[in-house]
């Protein structure tokens, strides 16, 4: 009796587990650069004194659908989108590299070219830095160039862009993108970008509610199996017990 207890306790804490993704996923579903995260289970057996003939469903780490979203122009200059593959490198607070691909840029008040989420944008030579009152272009390659009031172009960097296999990539709950090992990925020259535009998420609003809703489903089936489990054992209980 235990066992189906097992089975439909953990198939059920599993369903929300799911349940709490898809609504993640949903609720990022107009994030410029979102990628969806992916949910998965296995199921493992129970480990303790005598056999293992209990098993329970436990949450694999399936990662994030690397899938690209579409792409719409909005014509600001520090608006850009990856043409293909490829991520913006940013540089954190501790010093390490994450990778995302909202190109949502703004100039700090430092003049930092940097990303929605206050990081710095990482250039192959290190922070870009605007010089005040300038105009900022960016090329296709990803190069950035300032234009000041005299017509004078000045270059300022290039933003790093990679594009390291994705089985190498592990998705963060801040939504950024690093390397499994804490490594740095090394800039990729054959990227490029399109400027005035960005990147929105690849999530599927419909296939997500569908989801919730075969999850919701499911669940309901598991919570009718405890409610059956327990009835067989109470029935199992007056059957045995002393007439």
């Amino acid at each position: 009796m235990d066992r189906l207890i097992y089975t439909a306790a953990s198939a059920a804490r599993a369903l929300m587990q799911r349940q709490d993704g898809l609504a993640h996923n949903l609720a990022n579903a107009t994030t410029p650069g979102f990628r969806a995260d992916q949910v998965a289970f296995r199921a493992v057996p129970v480990r303790g004194e005598g056999a293992t003939t209990r098993v329970v469903a436990l949450e694999a780490s399936a990662g994030f659908d690397p899938r690209s979203g579409p792409v719409q122009s909005t014509g600001r200059e520090l608006d850009v989108a990856l043409a293909g593959e490829g991520w913006f490198a940013l540089q954190t607070p501790e010093g390490n590299e994450a990778y995302t691909r909202h190109g949502g840029f703004e100039i700090g008040a430092d003049g930092t070219l940097q990303a929605g989420n206050g990081m710095a944008v990482a250039g192959e030579g290190g922070p870009i830095v605007v010089p005040p009152g300038m105009q900022v272009r960016i090329g296709s390659d990803g190069s950035v160039s300032a234009q000041g009031p005299g017509g004078v172009a000045q270059a300022l960097g290039r933003l790093k862009l990679v594009n390291p296999p994705v089985a190498e990539l592990r998705k963060g709950a801040d939504g950024l993108v690093r390397m499994a090992g804490g490594d740095t990925a090394d800039a990729d020259a054959t990227l490029r970008v399109k400027s005035g535009a960005l990147e929105g998420s690849n999530v599927s609003p419909v296939d997500a509610m569908v989801g919730m809703i075969a999850a919701a489903r499911q669940f309901e089936t598991q919570m009718k199996l405890l409610q059956n489990a327990e009835q067989n054992d109470r029935q199992a209980a007056q059957l045995l017990g002393p007439t």
